[in-house]
């Protein structure tokens, strides 16, 4: 007879089951698992069968026949240990299902030697999955937290076993009760950041270029000299990114969960992320990839802001694969198996010198660099690439004066305050979108929310021939003239909207 046991399996963000079944039968004692099986599962037989022999329990000296199904399907990772072990032990009459649910349950787990359970990635997609289709889940205990922010209750089990316990109710376990975040969406705004904008001296042009783009969702590279301050400027961000929404904040959860990157203490992504790749990241660090395909930085920064310090020392390879995420708000990764999709709805934002020794335009000190070697280093970054931004602005120079100042500058408080009014008028725009912004924005609604009288119409004329515009770069400007507006509460877009627009395009 065939026992069969419930697990899961994550193919990007889309959750599959996987039945595993469990034959034993007379014959040479054997132990195989088939079902295209990596090699963490396949080591699964001997930490599987030492797990079982120090739990207590009986092992088997019989030929057993593990399917991981679908077959077509490849599975990898230790996740599969505790199923296995699970179904073994049912199939020799070690458990007894004295509840009488053991079929509605999913099981996940790492095992030890010693049976104690390890903590795997993935399980909160898996839960909320399948809490919607009835079922409930045994998984580690440092993983029970993910499932209870589905709403329902989960055992805490720590090792072989207390599962088995669970089933035979030989013991009262402990659950993780329901969880709903234990937060309220008014206190994410009162928690401190290291950095604000009352910190920055001068750079009064940065910071508002800054403001617009994350007010509309829009890329931007910051060019200056060391030292102007562009890493702070950078740094200053997470202070004035509006609040995360329950479901978004759900949905990043998810992608940190698959990577891995979750507190076990406290499995919440509540704030926007802010990542700052090393600029020795490769390709599929930064976009995503390997044998099994796992989010990458793009990922990870979804709903967030992804900064490149000093772009142009990332690889061409590296900034070229931006194109696609940028464009496309997601990633998509193929692979033999087949292919995987991650969402990278993100913010770009980038810093550079504007040369190798970074002193060119510079007041404060001669440039030293050849004009070949000027355009070398600007060309790094490709057209298509730099289409793709839609802010780039220079860092200045402070002066002496401005870095004595004593009178305090705007705060971070402050100009989220606006930010998050502007994307309310957003909001209220794309309500078919949830999370439309202006940044997103298609050529149908530029065409309907972006209208401009004659004086902007001529402006805009000038522009596209003087700055050798595309037509990508076209768009672009009106979007951001669309965020202008919408920091300002104007319901269409002025002259001056459109000719601030201008400037961040040179």
């Amino acid at each position: 007879m065939v026992t069969i046991v419930n697990s899961a399996v994550n193919s990007g963000m889309d959750i599959q089951k996987v039945v595993i079944e469990i034959d034993l039968s007379g014959g040479i004692p054997d132990f195989r698992i088939v079902g295209i099986p990596d090699g963490a599962v396949r080591e699964s037989k001997e930490r599987v069968r030492s797990a079982i022999k120090n739990s207590g329990f009986d092992f088997p000296i019989r030929k057993i026949i593990v399917n991981l199904a679908p077959a077509n399907l490849r599975k990898e990772g230790a996740s599969y240990d505790l199923p296995i072990a699970i179904g073994i032990l049912k199939a020799t009459g070690q458990i007894l299902d004295v509840r009488g649910d053991f079929d509605k349950h999913i099981f996940l787990g790492e095992l030890g030697l010693d049976g104690k359970l390890r903590g795997v990635k993935g399980v909160l997609p898996v839960a909320l999955n399948f809490s919607q289709e009835g079922y409930s889940f045994i998984v580690p205990g440092v993983n029970a937290k993910e499932v209870s922010l589905t709403g329902i209750d989960c055992p805490k089990v720590g090792s072989l076993k207390e599962a088995v316990d669970y089933f035979n109710n030989n013991r009262d376990i402990i659950f993780e009760p329901p969880d709903n975040f234990n937060l309220e969406k008014g206190n994410l705004s009162k928690e401190i950041t290291n950095y604000d904008f009352s910190q920055v001296k001068g750079q009064a042009f940065a910071k508002r270029a800054i403001e617009v783009a994350v007010a509309g969702g829009h890329n931007i590279l910051i060019k200056g000299s060391p030292g102007t301050g562009k890493s702070m400027l950078a740094k200053c961000i997470p202070g004035i990114l509006p609040d995360l929404e329950m479901n978004e904040m759900l949905e990043i959860t998810k992608i940190y969960s698959i990577a891995g990157e979750l507190d076990e203490n406290n499995p919440v992504i509540k704030k926007p992320p802010f990542r700052s790749p090393h600029h020795s990241s490769s390709v599929p660090g930064v976009i995503g990839g390997g044998t099994f395909p796992r989010p990458g930085e793009v990922s990870l920064s979804h709903f967030g802001v992804l900064f490149l310090d000093e772009i142009s020392e990332y690889q061409r390879p590296v900034l070229e694969s931006l194109r696609e995420p940028l464009e496309e708000k997601e990633v998509t990764i193929s692979r033999i198996s087949g292919k995987v999709k991650y969402p990278a709805d993100f913010i770009l934002m980038a810093s550079m010198n504007p040369c190798p020794c970074g002193y060119y335009g510079s007041i404060r000190k001669q440039c030293t660099c050849t004009e070949s070697k000027i355009k070398q280093y600007n060309n790094k970054l490709s057209g298509p690439l730099l289409d793709r931004i839609d802010i780039i602005v220079s860092s200045q120079d402070v002066e002496f004066e401005e870095l004595r100042e004593e009178a305090i500058s705007e705060k971070s408080s402050v100009v989220k305050a606006r930010i998050c009014k502007a994307r309310e008028i957003q909001k209220k725009r794309y309500f078919n979108d949830k999370r439309k912004i202006n940044g997103g924005m298609s050529k149908e609604d530029i065409n309907i929310h972006c209208v401009l009288d004659s004086q902007g119409e001529l402006m805009l004329k000038k522009a596209y021939s003087f700055l050798n515009l595309s037509a990508r770069a076209y768009d672009k400007i009106l979007k951001v003239a669309r965020t202008i507006a919408d920091l300002k509460g104007n319901k269409y877009i002025t002259s001056d909207d459109l000719g601030e627009a201008i400037q961040y395009r040179n």
